[in-house]
């Protein structure tokens, strides 16, 4: 499957809040935002108040809401949830040498342009590509989501790592019976 450059590549920025790690308490939201600084107008700070945390991560829970769905009226359900959320104006720039579109104003806080990017990107590629494409890993002891870019949609695990731990295991397994 491809997918253009900016609009939907900010799928990948969906799925990796979703799957981004809470553990760290209230700190994770502005980890992430610094791992994903490139999303960001530049100048936005990344910090959030206690309030904007619990924000994103209603965010991300709907973004992993969205991956899971099985039915199409579930994902459309869950999909407006999330673009409820977004606040979309979108400019054209081309600050990386490249035309393209980002979905939030520039003056947007941090927040609201990381929640109208994973909104927007979602939405661009559940409805040109299928809400199929969405998936959760197969591997044992991942519930992380992905989004399937193979051609044909046979995709079962989030990455490399949790695809060759499956394998092996199964290789094992069948060895020892």
């Amino acid at each position: 499957m491809d997918y253009d450059t900016y609009g939907s590549t900010a799928v990948e920025l969906a799925i990796d809040l979703a799957n981004a790690d809470r553990a760290a308490g209230p700190d994770w939201a502005a980890a992430f935002l610094r791992t994903h600084a490139e999303w960001l107008e530049p100048g936005t700070a990344p910090e959030l108040s206690p309030d904007e945390v619990g924000r994103a991560a209603e965010t991300a829970d709907l973004v992993r809401a969205v991956a899971v769905a099985r039915t199409q009226p579930e994902v459309l359900e869950r999909l407006n949830a999330l673009l409820a959320l977004a606040h979309p104006q979108p400019y054209a720039t081309d600050h990386d040498g490249e035309l393209h579109l980002h979905h939030a104003r520039r003056e947007a806080p941090a927040l609201e342009q990381l929640t109208t990017t994973v909104a927007m990107g979602l939405a661009q590629v559940v409805a040109q590509h299928g809400w199929q494409r969405l998936g959760v890993c197969s591997a044992e002891g991942c519930d992380d989501v992905y989004v399937d870019t193979s051609r044909n949609a046979s995709r079962r695990y989030c990455s490399n790592t949790c695809a060759s731990r499956s394998t092996v295991a199964a290789y094992r397994a069948r060895r020892r019976s």
